[in-house]
């Protein structure tokens, strides 16, 4: 079975979290041993300081949850993240301008910010419920050549998130040039896992916990 914990991006993305919400999912995120915490940028320099010494990653979101900021916006937001402590930026990509057709509009966007991010690892959210078949193939060419480093499902806030069908597309797809990100609808231990056998190589999902107490439970009933 794989290391469902090291995969699991612990996320609060809800506009109405609280700092006290903040500090629980950071206390859950090194509890487990989880790869990331995933939050707002306004709460990423508190994070960081929470999670400070613990291998547990600080991931920020850019141009959450539509995508529809300039280039300049997203560049400055995701510098600014970096700034304060944030080691991953989930971008979310202008899906208007891929379904104009206008590719390298996109891999233009995802090369600034990219650039303002440097070492630091990019995931491209390029919401997938939103796009035909041809497109999601479009996007992670975009999102390949521009030198991001994963290409991400969905933001949770559309009107669909993660599917098996995708993740298997998007691990054909890549031929090992990106790693894959699940999120959104991520709710149960089968589900997880089925995600993660399909390719997905981060999961990205609110229901951390319970996913690691059916974990545990189904450990104890299998010894």
């Amino acid at each position: 079975m794989v290391n469902l914990a090291s995969r699991i991006e612990h996320t609060l993305l809800r506009p109405e979290a609280t700092a006290e919400d903040i500090r629980r999912v950071c206390d859950e995120a090194m509890r487990y041993r989880f790869a990331g915490v995933c939050i707002n940028p306004l709460r990423v320099l508190l994070t960081a300081r929470l999670l400070s010494g613990s291998g547990v990653r600080v991931v920020s979101v850019v141009g959450f949850p539509l995508g529809a900021s300039t280039i300049a916006v997203k560049c400055r937001e995701a510098s600014d993240a970096i700034e304060h402590g944030a080691n991953e930026v989930d971008m979310v990509i202008s899906v208007g301008t891929l379904k104009d057709g206008d590719l390298r509009g996109v891999e233009e966007e995802i090369q600034a910010v990219k650039r303002a991010v440097g070492a630091h690892p990019l995931k491209c959210i390029v919401e997938t419920c939103l796009l035909t078949e041809a497109e999601k193939t479009n996007a992670l060419e975009c999102v390949a050549g521009g030198g991001a480093d994963y290409i991400k499902t969905s933001t949770g806030f559309s009107s669909g998130g993660a599917n098996l069908e995708d993740i298997r597309l998007f691990h054909q797809l890549s031929k090992g040039r990106l790693l894959i990100k699940a999120s959104g609808g991520i709710r149960n231990l089968s589900a997880a896992l089925a995600m993660a056998e399909a390719g997905a190589d981060r999961l990205g999902t609110s229901s951390s916990v319970m996913i690691m107490e059916q974990l545990d439970n189904t450990s104890r009933q299998n010894s």
